[in-house]
C-alpha cells in the first residue's frame, strides 16, 4: 500500500488536497487513542475517594488492601467476599480459610486505624465514628486526591495538544485541526470536572455526616 502522501502525487493531487489528507481526522485518532486515559484517571479517583475514611462502612475501605498470599500479593476483593451488614461493620469471608490471619495482618497494618478481629469464618471490621479533628484530615485529604485527578487529566490533554502542534509544525496537519483539537478536548474536560465534582460532593457530605 502506497503512504498517503505518495498516493496522492500519483493521482495528481494538488498541494491543498494533499494536506487535507494526510491531516484529515488525525487529531480525532490522537483523541480516541487517549479516551481511556481520561476514564482511567476518573475511575482512579472514583477509587481513591471511595477508600477514604467515613463513619459509615464501606467494602471500599478494605477492598484493596494487599494481602501477603502465597507468595502473591492480591487485593482483598481478589481473595474474599466483602459485605456491609450493619452501618459501622465490614465483614470479610475469604474463600479459602487460612487466608483469615493473612488478611487481619494486612488490615492492621495497612496505617488505617482499624482493629480487626476473626474468627472461623473471616474478619469483622468495625468502623468507629470519626472524631473532629479525624474528618478534618479526612476533607482535606479528599482534596488532595481530587485536585491529583485534575492535573492528571491536565497532563493528558496537554499531550495531545502537544502532539497536534508537531503535526502541524510539519505541515502534516493544520491550524484549525489544533483549534477544533482544543475544543473537543475542552469538552472532554468540562465532563470529567463535572463527574468529579458529584464524586467529592456525594464524599464530603457522608464526611460530614
Amino acid at each position: 500500500m502506497y503512504p498517503v502522501r505518495s498516493l496522492a502525487r500519483a493521482r495528481g493531487a494538488s498541494p491543498q488536497d494533499l494536506g487535507e489528507a494526510t491531516s484529515n481526522g488525525m487529531y480525532q485518532d490522537l483523541i480516541k487513542q487517549r479516551r481511556g486515559d481520561f476514564d482511567g484517571a476518573f475511575e482512579h479517583a472514583r477509587s481513591e475517594l471511595a477508600s477514604i475514611r467515613t463513619g459509615r462502612a464501606n467494602s471500599a475501605m478494605v477492598e484493596d488492601i494487599q494481602v501477603e498470599y502465597l507468595g502473591s500479593r492480591l487485593k482483598i476483593k481478589e481473595l474474599a467476599t466483602i459485605m456491609t451488614p450493619e452501618p459501622r461493620m465490614i465483614t470479610i469471608q475469604p474463600w479459602d480459610k487460612s487466608a483469615i490471619p493473612l488478611i487481619e495482618k494486612a488490615i492492621r497494618d495497612h496505617g488505617s486505624g482499624f482493629s480487626p478481629a476473626s474468627d472461623s469464618n473471616g474478619v469483622r471490621v468495625n468502623i468507629p465514628p470519626l472524631m473532629e479533628e479525624r474528618r478534618k484530615e479526612m476533607i482535606k485529604l479528599l482534596g488532595q486526591k481530587v485536585e491529583e485527578a485534575r492535573i492528571k487529566s491536565r497532563h493528558i490533554r496537554e499531550d495531545i495538544l502537544k502532539k497536534v502542534q508537531i503535526e502541524v509544525k510539519a505541515k502534516t496537519a493544520r491550524e484549525d485541526d489544533l483549534r477544533k483539537a482544543k475544543d473537543e478536548l475542552q469538552k472532554i474536560m468540562d465532563e470529567f470536572n463535572r463527574k468529579l465534582d458529584e464524586l467529592t460532593k456525594k464524599k464530603e457530605q457522608e464526611l460530614m455526616n
